[in-house]
């Protein structure tokens, strides 16, 4: 093999080893002999080979699962809950520095968080105040990732397994309390119904003829009906007059 064969091979397997595409969302954390000496931005970057290591770091968002979890609640209810984790890496030279393996490391957090801000709240908070939870789980695991160049955008709370026994008391729950206000409603009409009825006839004990005429009104709605038969025994005035004189 000729000499210039030999440099041809040994300068094309330099560039094998020197050269590195990086893609447009992640960013390369270069150490040399084992220090860091900086950041190589998205394209075809060159380092020095068997002297540089080349760490490429994914900067997109990423969407992390949290298995459920076994928790108590305050108030002594064993529940499951799981929850979906979105975060990135912001800070790549910290994310290699910083920690073995970032990805595995926010998981872990990520699991302890939920157990134990679940486990501080009382089941009837968790299902009213998923929002509150969210908030709070996502600001610790985001305080415990910061040193590690990782931002904790959002967590969301997916599933709450409920016991068999307390799906149940929660049914009968909801029922009773369906049943309560409905008969608050209906109270609360008879009630108006009441007062328009205590104030009719307060109008018609001072105007004696709308009691004739709210009678007849009576009569025409009764006899709207083609099946209807009204008898008048005597005539209304004959009434009244037998009324005076019974006076």
């Amino acid at each position: 093999m000729s000499l210039s064969l030999l440099i041809v091979v040994a300068l094309g397997g330099l560039l094998f080893f020197s050269a590195y595409k990086i893609k447009a969302y992640e960013q390369g954390v270069v150490l040399r002999l084992g220090v860091y000496r900086g950041l190589k931005g998205p394209g075809l970057r060159f380092i020095i080979p068997f002297v540089d290591e080349l760490l490429r770091v994914d900067q997109r968002v990423i969407t992390m699962d949290i298995p459920p979890q076994d928790i108590i609640t305050r108030d002594n209810v064993s529940i499951k809950v799981n929850a979906v984790l979105y975060f990135r890496v912001v800070e790549p030279s910290r994310s290699v520095l910083a920690v073995e393996n970032s990805i595995y490391a926010t998981s872990q957090i990520a699991q302890t968080t939920l157990r134990s801000v679940c486990g501080q709240a009382e089941l009837d908070e968790m299902l009213s105040e998923r929002e509150a939870i969210n908030h709070k789980i996502q600001e610790i695991i985001d305080n415990h990732t910061d040193p590690w160049g990782i931002k904790v955008s959002l967590v969301e709370v997916k599933d709450i397994d409920l016991p068999q026994e307390m799906r149940r008391a929660m049914a009968r729950q909801a029922e009773a309390e369906r049943e309560r206000r409905a008969k608050i409603i209906q109270a609360e009409g008879e009630y108006q119904a009441s007062e328009k009825l205590t104030a009719a006839a307060t109008v018609m004990s001072k105007e004696p003829i709308s009691v004739q005429l709210r009678y007849l009104e009576t009569l025409k709605q009764i006899s709207a009906e083609n099946s209807s038969t009204v008898l008048f025994p005597m005539p209304i005035n004959l009434l009244e007059g037998l009324g005076k004189l019974k006076g």
